[in-house]
């Protein structure tokens, strides 16, 4: 099918009322989006769709925290992808240009793109052609690959390392203590966000923007985090098991520059483990970045398989 592009509708939805329209093309975010809808996570004017008559060819959605004017990232992007390749690129960056110039205030950088993929992406090519027509679409609108992360997810009934009873752990004494772990730990991350941070901040200013970002929104008790010790007191590393909006996670892992290197991280992350499994939790997710082999080998090694993989990519 050929599509002559100036006959393409692009708008954003209405409402709820179009949601079956919304999710003619599959994603598991779908069963998502009415919720979000209610809470304010998602607003109709954030979610645009590019139309030939009543056939959904593209779509974008946004989400945002409730009561910012503004959204958080780019969660959505999807292509129907039985048009003509060259057709679907197009009808794909019109849309990404159409919605950034509506939903993005001028002048401001767009929030970055996250997209979930199969874990096998590479290796199947219709989801790699899926992939990667997406992945030119965003190129040309000027947004480049910032990182590819695993998703991973530990499930009830995976035994846990026993412990080694080298560390200790305490709760988080304040908001102080956290910000100035965080603003240690950046020295020698492997992590692509934080190392993208560094050229443009200090390292107490990108540790106070990951914890505005990410740890202040988490909707569990600050008393489930703990600081990892010596038997002397002196902190080797911290996590923060959390619930975010939607699963119990591993929102921050880290071990201190000066101990990294004796494997306290399996025992960091299995403390962490523990505190969320004693919620009785279906499930615990996390995600590290490719490139980051020590840490995603430490999830490996307390129980955590990769069940899916995420794009991001940012407008400089």
């Amino acid at each position: 099918m050929t599509v002559n592009q100036n006959e393409l509708t692009m708008r954003p939805i209405t409402g709820c009322e179009e949601l079956g329209l919304f999710s003619q093309l599959p994603y598991t975010l779908n069963e998502e989006l009415a919720d979000d809808l209610v809470t304010g996570r998602r607003r109709p004017e954030w979610m645009w769709v590019a139309l030939h008559g009543e056939r959904l060819l593209a779509r974008a959605a946004w989400w945002g925290r409730p009561g910012d004017d503004t959204p958080f990232l780019l969660d959505i992007f999807d292509i129907d992808d039985s048009s003509p390749d060259r057709d679907r690129v197009d009808i794909g960056v019109r849309l990404l240009q159409t919605a950034l110039a509506e939903v993005i205030p001028a002048n401001t950088r767009p929030p970055e793109y996250n997209r979930v993929v199969p874990s096998d992406w590479r290796e199947d090519d219709m989801a790699r052609h899926v992939v990667e027509d997406r992945m030119l679409a965003l190129e040309r609108t000027g947004a480049r690959l910032l990182v590819e992360r695993l998703r991973l997810e530990w499930r009830p009934g995976t035994p846990l390392p026993t412990p080694r009873q080298r560390l200790a752990f305490r709760p988080v004494r304040g908001t102080e203590e956290i910000l100035a772990l965080m603003t240690l730990v950046l020295n020698g991350t492997l992590d692509a966000h934080s190392r993208d941070d560094l050229t443009r901040m200090s390292a107490r200013e990108a540790a106070i923007r990951h914890y505005e970002d990410e740890l202040a929104h988490f909707r569990s008790p600050r008393d489930w985090w703990r600081i990892a010790t010596l038997p002397d007191g002196e902190p080797v590393g911290f996590v923060t098991p959390a619930r975010n909006d939607y699963n119990p996670v591993v929102g921050y892992l880290a071990v201190l520059p000066e101990h990294r290197g004796n494997g306290y991280i399996d025992e960091i992350l299995a403390e962490g483990t523990r505190i969320l499994i004693a919620q009785d939790v279906p499930r615990i997710r996390a995600a590290t970045d490719l490139g980051n082999t020590p840490m995603a080998n430490a999830f490996h090694r307390v129980g955590y398989v990769i069940f899916e993989r995420q794009i991001t990519m940012t407008w400089s």
